[in-house]
């Protein structure tokens, strides 16, 4: 059955980096939803809100994403990403809708060396993992017509991120310390929301078994925090921004309550190859985020 033409897509994650991309990005054809009307730790308000919007997509980017916080309160994270998604599952299934859920490179340990690919064995290091890892097999398990797309280092010219915390902490000091021995692929949400509008632009046009599953969805390129902080202060440069000496520290120089993967990078072939979607160069994508940051300021 097609889809109705002028069914919203359903986006959860309220002020969320994604949600709001996608708001951006979408116009009128994205419906965004979050608390206090959605509100994943009151089941209720799920089923209020499927059934006022009558989506003919949804896509869930609501998560409890600190990731230090998580270990000290294991139940509330489950319950936004795994008991919350696969309620939401739950009602995709029942109306016929095919879901997108947002997940993260944090399932992995970071071990592996080289970057990893969908069917590589998972192994989250602290509770914000475990429970998106959870929340992944909770979704794919209620409802076949889902796809799950981890992303990995996510910024955006708002909210609360790495990059705004480089741009906020290095306006006040001369030095930085930044961990230099963590390895990933820093994605913009906008970059994310333009890839899930591709995907959804086909998910129209009928599902297709092939779409089903795990996708890595990450910006093209690598890099570690130490070198994104550096190109962040490269790119605001340009702006009169101050430049400090960032200090490159070992992971162990900088304890965190959660421990952090050491090695994240995403494999996104099958996006590619499955979707016809590739996340642009990360270097490219920061220097566009800072440029918003500098206009809007």
């Amino acid at each position: 059955m097609s889809p109705d033409m002028t069914a919203p897509i359903l986006v959860t994650g309220g002020t969320g980096q994604v949600a709001s991309a996608l708001g951006a990005a979408g116009g009128d054809s994205v419906h965004v939803v979050g608390r206090p009307t959605f509100d994943f730790d009151r089941p209720e308000s799920l089923v209020a809100v499927f059934r006022q919007a009558a989506p003919w997509l949804v896509v869930n980017a609501a998560a409890y994403t600190a990731v230090d916080a998580a270990e000290d309160d294991a139940e509330a994270a489950y319950r936004a990403n795994r008991d919350g998604p696969g309620a939401l599952a739950q009602l995709c299934a029942a109306a016929g809708v095919p879901l997108i859920h947002i997940s993260t490179d944090y399932v992995f340990d970071g071990a592996k060396g080289v970057p990893y690919v969908e069917t590589d064995a998972t192994a989250p290091t602290g509770v914000y993992g475990a429970s998106k890892l959870a929340g992944e097999q909770e979704v794919l398990a209620v409802w076949a017509h889902t796809t799950v797309l981890r992303t990995s280092w996510v910024y955006a010219p708002t909210g609360k991120n790495f990059v705004r915390t480089m741009l906020r902490v290095g306006a006040e000091r001369d030095r930085l310390r930044v961990v230099a021995d963590q390895r990933g692929c820093p994605t913009t949400a906008a970059d994310l929301a333009a890839a899930i509008l591709a995907i959804a632009s086909l998910l129209r046009a009928g599902w297709r078994d092939s779409y089903a599953g795990v996708f890595h969805a990450a910006g093209s390129g690598e890099t570690t925090w130490h070198g994104l902080a550096v190109a962040t202060f490269e790119a605001a440069a340009r702006f009169g921004a101050r430049v400090p000496v960032v200090e490159a520290i070992t992971t162990a120089d900088y304890p965190t309550k959660a421990k952090r993967p050491a090695d994240t990078r995403l494999d996104c072939s099958k996006l590619a190859t499955v979707f016809g979607v590739r996340l642009p160069d990360w270097r490219g994508s920061l220097a566009r985020t800072i440029d918003t940051v500098f206009a809007g300021g």
